[in-house]
């Protein structure tokens, strides 16, 4: 080992102590500048600044005349003076650089001159004279798009070049409020109330039911994993391993295509807890809610409305009502069932056949021949024979298809019963109540949307509306199946409500589960259940139910039957609830890389095509093209 002199140690020791009193000051301090080459965000800097010399670094915005620009980062804009007896000899390659190169400016800070402060602008008061300026990295001269909040640039291209649609104000504040809520989450859970976050494995084996999963070959021939939908038997298998209080926000992925509310992989906060029931789980969501939500926006009052799955089809006809307007569905089958009406007649016995409305205040004020014309279109393609409308001019005058074989009573009646005034509109439909509640949930929606477009004010804005949807029908009609044949409304692990647990070994079509939902402005943001902890039971709605094959669920079956507790949870669809927050129409807006309605990632080209020698190793072959690389 060489020897180190006397003076040399002096020095090593005086620099170690000088770099512990950096660090040690630098830690003093928080925000968005630690531990930075900068001294200030482009966005902080006030009139308390004035003669303070600073570091900004950031994006060349633009440029205004040859010694002015303007400075952007994550957090906003400043004016910048160049000088050029400060700046010297690199003037000309400084007023010769593109929009959006990367620079680092160091200089005072003074009052704008008289008259030309921008009150736009948060640092509008001041500007920052360049002592210093290095250029960190120039940007190519013409990119697809400039990042204005006044461009209008095409989703697709955005999708495209979405490292350069992040730098946008939008997007920045989407991705910070997405992170600050999250945090919220995380601290309310783990640091209040005891959670644990667990991460759960994303390769899998298949689950009966559900969505169609995603398929990952391995190199054991015929053997495939799956991604998981969400970690649902993870999460039940924790509360098996005595992790009490689970949580994780987890990546999930489901190949049923995108919607604007739909991704092929998605983000939920998820939360399972042992000795619950279903009035804990709410009223923690609830909180949860509260503690996170965003200062900038209106509060929420607690305890949310509840409304059974019963209600919420026959007044809404959709399980996820958007109650910040009315227009509730009416029944109307006793005012109009001898009308003289043909629609509205039917041979069916009572239960088989009704008759329901909903009302559009002052509709006619707002709703134009064209509409009715595209609404009757979108309502035939829901159901035969679309829906009727009827335009409520006085009391004695209904403008309608049906007026002339309208009797006069029941035109009376049916007034009453809605209430009508004039300048209102009707909308009625007639046949099976499944099919009419359906038709009118959705014709409901797409009416306040028309009436809305047009300079109605239907809905309230200024606030969000929850409601937690609940007392589901445990089982469903299978779609596509033969007659008798079920499959869970939920999936297959909620538990029957406790008054149903014998009806569910004879008559599971009529039991309801311990399932809710927690719907915000029409839209689910969260479901959950009370789980079965009891393996014969599990075992019974597996087989003897859904036909599903429960070897495949043996491992969970043995958790049950270990000594499993009581047990109940909740998911939180994470990228809708954070849509809705930013006041956004799709989740792609708050997702940093989304795919698109198709699946795809137009960025990286994913998903992509491997060629059959390289497939070999997983045992697949494929047609689309007979060649190797």
């Amino acid at each position: 080992m060489e020897k180190i002199c006397g003076a040399c140690r002096v020095l090593i020791r005086n620099q170690l102590a000088s770099s512990y009193v950096r660090a040690v000051i630098r830690s003093q301090h928080s925000g968005p500048s630690t531990f930075s080459l900068r001294t200030h965000s482009c966005g902080e800097l006030r009139t308390s600044h004035v003669g303070k010399e600073v570091t900004l670094c950031g994006w060349i915005q633009h440029r205004r005349y040859d010694f002015m620009l303007t400075l952007r980062d994550s957090f906003g804009t400043t004016q910048v003076v160049l000088k050029e007896q400060k700046i010297g000899k690199d003037v000309d390659n400084i007023r010769n650089l593109s929009a959006e190169s990367v620079v680092m400016v160091t200089g005072k800070v003074q009052l704008r001159p008289d008259g030309l402060a921008n009150k736009k602008m948060s640092t509008g008061d001041i500007e920052v004279v360049a002592d210093q300026f290095e250029i960190l990295n120039n940007s190519k001269e013409s990119l697809p798009f400039e990042i204005h909040d006044f461009s209008k640039v095409k989703e697709s291209t955005r999708m495209l070049y979405r490292y350069l649609d992040l730098r946008s104000t939008r997007m920045q504040h989407n991705m910070r409020l997405r992170s600050d809520v999250a945090m919220k989450m995380r601290h309310f859970l783990w640091k209040l109330h005891g959670f644990v976050e667990v991460e759960t494995p994303t390769l899998f084996r298949r689950t009966p039911g559900g969505a169609r999963e995603y398929l990952v070959p391995t190199r054991q021939p015929g053997k495939f994993y799956t991604l998981p939908q969400s970690p649902q038997q993870f999460k039940q298998l924790l509360m098996v391993g005595a992790i009490d209080r689970y949580f994780q926000i987890a990546r999930c992925y489901r190949d049923e295509g995108s919607r604007s509310d739909r991704q092929p992989e998605f983000t939920q906060v998820d939360i399972e807890m042992s000795f619950i029931n279903k009035e804990g789980i709410q009223a923690l969501i609830e909180e949860l809610l509260q503690y996170a939500w965003p200062d900038n926006l209106p509060s929420i009052h607690l305890p949310f409305p509840r409304m059974t799955y019963a209600q919420a089809m026959d007044q809404f006809g959709t399980d996820k009502p958007d109650t910040r307007f009315d227009m509730k569905l009416q029944d109307v089958t006793r005012e109009l069932k001898d009308s003289g009406v043909a629609v509205f007649s039917s041979t069916e016995g009572n239960d088989a056949f009704v008759i329901k409305a909903f009302k559009c205040s002052k509709g006619m004020d707002f709703l134009k021949r064209k509409d009715y014309e595209d609404l009757q279109k979108e309502a035939v393609k829901l159901k035969d024979g679309g829906v009727t409308f009827i335009q409520i001019k006085d009391t004695d005058s209904w403008k309608s298809s049906i007026s002339k074989h309208l009797r006069s009573e029941a035109r009376e009646n049916l007034g009453k019963a809605m209430k009508v005034n004039p300048g209102d509109v009707l909308c009625l439909a007639a046949g099976k109540p499944d099919s009419v509640n359906s038709l009118l949930g959705q014709m409901r929606l797409s009416c306040a949307n028309r009436l809305e477009a047009n300079g109605a004010s239907v809905r309230d804005h200024g606030s969000f509306h929850f409601l937690w949807v609940e007392d589901f029908p445990l089982f469903l009609p299978k779609e596509d199946g033969q007659d008798g044949e079920l499959e869970s409304s939920h999936h297959p692990f909620t538990a029957p409500v406790d008054e149903h647990k014998e009806l569910i070994m004879t008559q599971p079509s009529q039991v309801h589960g311990q399932h809710y939902d927690l719907v915000l402005d029409g839209s689910e943001i969260a479901g959950g259940s009370i789980r079965i902890h009891d393996a014969k039971l599990q075992k019974h709605v597996l087989q003897n139910i859904l036909n599903e094959d429960a070897s495949s669920m043996q491992h969970l079956l043995e958790a049950l039957e270990s000594g499993c507790p009581p047990h109940g949870g909740i998911a939180i669809g994470f990228d809708r609830l954070i849509a809705i927050l930013a006041g956004e129409p799709s989740i792609r807006e708050v997702i940093a890389f989304p795919k698109t309605i198709d699946g795809n990632d137009l960025m990286s080209g994913a998903p992509s095509l491997l060629y059959n020698d390289e497939l070999a190793v997983y045992h697949i072959r494929h047609d689309i093209c007979d060649a190797t690389k």
